[in-house]
């Protein structure tokens, strides 16, 4: 599979969690991350996954300002979704086949932190 941002080949990563192995992959060049349908959220529970997203979040950053990607898998436009409890964070989703996330934003989507309370107040007077 490519990347549907830098078109590099991804790889396979296994991630050992209590409810049994999940594998996402991984790009190679720009590091973003690809998950199918369910595993971001199975991952987010989990401290196993913490390590999973190893990319730099500013090369990350300028990822996200590509914009109309396709689905790796079926080739369909994908969407930009904000993410629900943290309006400030932005990836592309495929309804039938999963979600793509840029270096860092994996991290950001697994821990709330007080920071992304106050991004997501400064994102919501931006409106």
């Amino acid at each position: 599979m490519d990347c549907p941002k830098c078109n590099s080949n991804m790889k396979e990563v296994k991630i050992d969690t209590l409810h049994g192995p999940v594998v996402i992959d991984q790009c190679l060049g720009c590091k973003g991350l690809w998950f199918d349908n369910g595993e971001a959220e199975q991952l987010k529970k989990d401290w196993m996954a913490d390590f999973v997203d190893s990319g730099d979040p500013e090369q990350g950053k300028s990822y996200n300002k590509v914009r109309d990607i396709e689905c790796p898998r079926c080739g369909k436009p994908m969407k930009k979704i904000n993410d629900q409890k943290q309006k400030h964070l932005q990836y592309e989703a495929c309804e039938e086949h999963g979600m793509f996330m840029d270096a860092g934003e994996f991290t950001d989507f697994k821990h709330e932190t007080l920071l992304d309370v106050f991004r997501d107040l400064v994102a919501r007077l931006r409106r």
